[in-house]
C-alpha cells in the first residue's frame, strides 16, 4: 500500500528524515513510534503531499507522491494532531461540508455521513455543536471526517494525544473497528508505547529520522529475551554495606558480564544509563534462573541490595535500540523545532 525509498528531508542544518526506507502492507495498522522530533509527523506530511522531500520518493496506493499528488490526496484520509473541525458547526454540518470538499456523490452523501457517525459512536450527538464535544469526541469526529470519502489509507497523527486513559481505550477500540469494517490501511504515529503495542500489526521505531527497528510488537519484545532483571550490587567489608563501582580494583560491570556470560539463559548484560550502578540482565525464565544468578554473584563477592524483574516492553525495545528511554525525551529543542517547522509546511 505504501513504499518509501531513500526519503530525506532537511531543514537548514537539521535532518528530519535521514534516508528512510519502509514498506507498509494492505489492511495493516502500522505504527510509527518514537519521541517528539524523531521525524514521525514529517514523514506523514510528506506521504500526504503537504510538504516535499529533499530527496527520495514514496508511492501511496500506487501513486507517486511527487508525480501524482492529487491522486494520492484523493485516496487518503488524515487526522492531524491539532483539531481542525469548525467549533461553531455541528458534527453533522462538519461532515457535510467535508463531503462537498471531497466531491462525495450526492446520492450516497447522507448514507455515508450516517455510516461514519455510527462507526465512531457520534450518531446521538450529530446535531450538537463541536464546541460542546469532549476531547475524545472531537478526535472521533476528526476520524469520521477522514473516512467520509472512503480512503484506502488513513493517517492518524498522535490520535490519542491529550486524552485521559479511559478515552484512549475507547479510541483504540474505534481504530480497531476501522480496519475490520472499512478494509483500510492505517498509519499511526505515537510516542505511547502501550498504544502501539495494543493496536499495531507492525511497528517501526523511528529515531533521528531513521527506522532503527521494525517488526511485530511481540517479535520486537521477544528479541530482547524473555524477561529483564535489574540488580543493584553492594559490597560488604564487615563494617558496612555500600553501593560500589569497583570490586577488588576492577569495574564490577565487567566482572558480572564475565561471570554471567557462561550461562545460556543470560542473553545480555548492560549498565542502566538512568539508574546509577544498576545492572540490566536479559534472561530467559527469570523466576527459575534468578537464584542461580544471585548465587554466582554471591560466591564471587558481589552482594545484591535490590532485585527487580519484568517482562520486556516496547519502551525496553526503544531503550535497547536508541540507547535512551522514550519516556524521558518528550520534546528536546531541535526535535520540537523540526516538527513545528514541518507543521507549517516551510520549505
Amino acid at each position: 500500500m505504501i513504499s518509501v525509498k531513500n526519503l530525506v528531508k532537511k531543514y537548514a542544518n537539521i535532518t528530519a528524515l535521514d534516508n528512510l526506507n519502509v514498506d507498509i502492507n494492505d489492511n495493516e495498522i502500522f505504527g510509527l513510534v518514537g519521541p517528539n522530533g524523531a521525524g514521525k509527523t514529517t514523514l506523514i506530511h510528506i506521504l500526504a503531499t503537504l510538504i516535499k522531500p529533499t530527496s527520495g520518493t514514496a508511492v501511496v496506493n500506487g501513486y507517486d507522491i511527487t508525480r501524482s499528488p492529487s491522486k494520492v490526496r484523493s485516496s487518503i484520509g488524515i487526522v492531524f494532531q491539532a483539531p481542525s473541525s469548525d467549533d461553531m458547526l455541528t458534527g453533522y454540518e462538519n461532515l457535510k461540508l467535508h463531503s462537498f470538499l471531497y466531491s462525495v456523490p450526492s446520492n450516497i452523501r447522507e448514507e455515508r455521513i450516517s455510516e461514519v457517525l455510527d462507526l465512531v459512536g457520534l450518531t446521538d450527538r450529530k446535531e450538537h455543536q463541536v464546541k460542546k464535544y469532549s476531547g475524545g469526541m472531537r478526535r472521533r469526529l476528526e476520524i469520521a471526517r477522514g473516512l467520509l470519502h472512503k480512503p484506502d489509507v488513513i493517517f492518524l497523527d498522535e490520535p490519542t494525544l491529550g486524552l485521559d486513559p479511559r478515552s484512549r481505550e475507547i479510541m483504540w477500540k474505534y481504530i480497531e473497528r476501522l480496519v475490520r469494517e472499512e478494509k483500510i490501511s492505517i498509519i499511526l504515529t505515537t510516542h505511547y508505547m502501550d498504544e502501539a503495542d495494543f493496536l499495531c500489526d507492525r511497528i517501526g521505531i523511528i529515531d533521528k529520522g531513521r527506522i532503527i527497528a521494525l517488526d511485530t510488537p511481540s517479535e520486537l519484545k521477544a528479541n530482547l529475551g524473555s524477561e529483564i532483571i535489574k540488580l543493584v550490587p553492594t559490597i560488604n567489608d564487615g563494617k558496612n554495606s555500600e553501593s560500589i563501582t569497583l570490586l577488588n580494583g576492577k569495574n564490577y560491570y565487567g566482572i558480572v558480564e564475565e561471570l554471567l556470560g557462561k550461562f545460556d539463559f543470560v542473553k545480555n548484560v548492560e549498565m542502566d544509563d538512568h539508574e546509577n550502578e544498576t545492572l540490566v540482565i536479559y534472561v530467559k525464565n527469570a523466576r527459575q534462573n534468578l537464584p542461580t544468578i544471585l548465587r554466582e554473584l554471591d560466591n564471587n563477592g558481589i552482594k545484591i541490595s535490590s532485585v527487580d524483574f519484568k517482562s520486556p516492553t516496547l519502551n525496553d525495545v526503544f531503550l535497547k535500540y536508541a540507547g535512551r528511554d522514550i519516556t524521558t525525551i518528550e520534546d528536546h529543542a531541535e526535535g520540537g523545532f523540526v516538527e513545528r517547522y514541518a507543521q507549517y509546511g516551510k520549505k
